[in-house]
This record gives structure tokens, sequence and C-alpha cells, in this order.
């Protein structure tokens, strides 16, 4: 099944509703970025979140996630112009960690939660917004939840979900988001917060073959679906790009670089993929 999110309002419970399936999205990032499977989970539920976020916009704006939490993992990134594409990475791809308990991936322990999470959105005016919050736990959904409460104001729950098996690959990835609307009251919290006490997992529900839409149909019944999107990871990068950013390592650097070495190569953050550079191009960028 392909990769897509739905966006859709709940009027008699006075809320808005977002739902996705990114599967196929974190398995291409995975072999792209050779992810051990805790880090796959971090990456995944971090790609959800951001592409429910860009949902949100309605200007395709460019959204861009950073989350630090001081585990092993280091820092995770994701952007997306909210058009349904994200590109994404991890400092340490190879981290795996699970909980003695449960034997479920460990999240929290790979992200740590001694950091921030901050989003920036860039609407094109002079200067973008930017909110931070302490991360409280690194297992993503709640540190995204108190996100939406502190620097927007919006009472949220986030669940995001991982699963991968025996042999590193994806077997099923994705999230949901519930926005409570400003008119809601103290039974639309009620009635979500007891439906959330015994929901099983997201995860579990898109590997059993749920759809997003069948996901928020077992919360709500009276849903209104308003919008589906297409869902990709895809990365723009370009030799063009990537040489823009070796001319501002300065002449003398590259000198050094067409001297010691006859040239560089360029590898990109997002997606692994390498560009060459001879002497000559090397010198044309001198120019």
């Amino acid at each position: 099944m392909k990769d897509y999110l739905v966006r859709g309002i709940v009027k008699e419970h006075h809320c808005r509703v977002f739902a996705c399936q990114t599967t196929e999205l974190l398995e291409v990032a995975r072999q792209k970025h050779g992810l051990w499977p805790t880090a796959s989970a971090a990456l995944g539920r971090l790609m959800s979140v951001t592409l429910m976020m860009g949902a949100m916009n309605k200007n395709n704006e460019k959204l861009t996630v950073t989350v630090n939490g001081g585990g092993p993992i280091g820092t995770m990134l994701a952007t997306t112009n909210s058009d349904g594409k994200i590109k994404a990475f991890v400092s340490n791809p190879e981290v795996h960690y699970t909980y003695n308990d449960t034997g479920k991936l460990a999240v929290g322990v790979a992200v740590g939660r001694e950091g921030t999470l901050q989003v920036i959105k860039d609407m094109g005016l002079k200067d973008p917004f930017c909110g931070s919050v302490e991360l409280q736990s690194g297992e993503i959904g709640d540190d995204f939840s108190y996100y939406f409460m502190v620097s927007e104001q919006v009472p949220s729950v986030v669940s995001v979900g991982v699963l991968v098996n025996d042999t590193n690959e994806i077997l099923s990835s994705g999230g949901f988001i519930i926005q409570l609307l400003p008119d809601h009251t103290e039974e639309d919290i009620e009635y979500i917060e007891n439906i959330m006490k015994d929901f099983k997992p997201v995860s579990t529900l898109i590997h059993e073959g749920k759809t997003p839409e069948q996901i928020i149909e077992m919360i709500f019944d009276d849903v209104e679906f308003l919008e589906t999107q297409d869902l990709f990871f895809e990365c723009d990068c370009s030799k063009e790009k990537l040489s823009q950013a070796l001319i501002t390592v300065g002449h003398d650097e590259l000198q050094t670089m067409i001297e010691e070495d006859h040239g560089c190569e360029m590898t990109c953050h997002f997606c692994n993929t390498q560009y060459q550079f001879n002497e000559d191009e090397l010198k044309d960028l001198m120019q």
C-alpha cells in the first residue's frame, strides 16, 4: 500500500485529525542511511509527525524539525515543503536499543531527553517562525504533544510508531494527531482520554492492514475527511547545489583540494548521494 496522509474534522467532538502511513518512505530512508532498528524507529516517528505538521499548513511553507536529546543517535532532522515530500537524516544511524521488560525498540534511550525539539516554519516572510521546547521523554510522540501545548497552545494527542522485522526491514510506520479546536468541551477531552487508554499501538494497526482512515474511524465514528496527500521520501540535492556549498569553503581550501587530492567528493546528508568534483571543476569554482 502506498504512503499517504489524510486530514479531517470531527464536529461532534470539536477537533481536527491527521493520520498517515509512512512505511515505504521509511524503508527508502533506511536503505539510504543504513539505519539500524532503533534509529529507523526514531527517524520514522519524526518523519510521520513532520509530514502531518506539514499538512496543517495552507501555503506550502517550508517546515524543518530538529531533535537533539543528547542520546547516542545525535541530531535528527526532517524537512518538508508541505507537499508530501520529505527528506531526513540522523547523525548516527547505527543505533539499536531495546527495553529489557518489553523488548520494544528503546527510542527514548537512543534519542535522550537532555535537549530540545525545535520547529522552524518558513512562510516566506522576513523572519521564520521558530518554536522550541525541552524534550520530555525522547519517545517523539510525547515530545510533540508537549510542543503543541506549550509552543502553539493546542491540546493534542500525538501517536506515532514503527515496526521493524528480524532482518531490519520496515514492517509498518505511521501515526495520527488529534488536535482540539478552541470550542472544545471537557466532555471532548474526557472522550478522547478514555478511548486512548486501551487503544492499540498505531504501528500494530498499520501492520494489521488498517488504513489511516480506518484508524481514525476507530476513534471517531463521525469524522469528515477533507483531504488526502501522497507521501514520499525525496531529496532535492544536485551537483549544482553542492558546488555552491563548496564555494563557501574559500579559495585557499579549494586550492588545497586541487593540489593535494586532485579533486573532492561531497555527500548529501539527507540521501547519502555522492558527487565527484575533478580539478577543472574546482578551478571553475575559484573564478
